[in-house]
């Protein structure tokens, strides 16, 4: 919804892209995920590439995918505490589920 997208966005408010933002993520539809993991966001954050998509490695999904920053594909959390109010915000407590793969022991210390 768009009061869900602003709610996202709302860091960059008074910014002058924030309408053309909050107009694209509400264009259609949105595939919203929680990844779990040790260092989940470092990782992410190099499989998701660059903000702006001219600068993203071949290989990333902004890399591959992306064409400009305004219309950058994908949105990672930046840190633990984004991450939790991203979290919070489109996702309810009932709809989470924490999971350990039986493959933890094989790769990770």
């Amino acid at each position: 919804s768009r009061e869900l997208a602003e709610k996202h966005y709302g860091v960059h408010k008074e910014k002058p892209f924030f309408p053309g933002l909050v107009e694209f993520i509400t264009s259609g539809p949105v595939v919203a995920m929680v990844w779990e993991g040790e260092g989940v966001i470092a990782s992410a954050r190099k499989i998701i590439g660059a903000t702006n998509p001219l600068n993203a490695e071949p290989g990333t999904i902004r890399g591959d995918y992306g064409v400009s920053i305004g219309r950058n594909i994908i949105h990672g959390s930046d840190a633990p505490e984004t991450a939790q109010s991203e979290i919070a915000l489109w996702f309810t407590s009932e709809e989470l589920a924490s999971w350990q793969p039986t493959i933890n022991p094989w790769v990770y210390e």
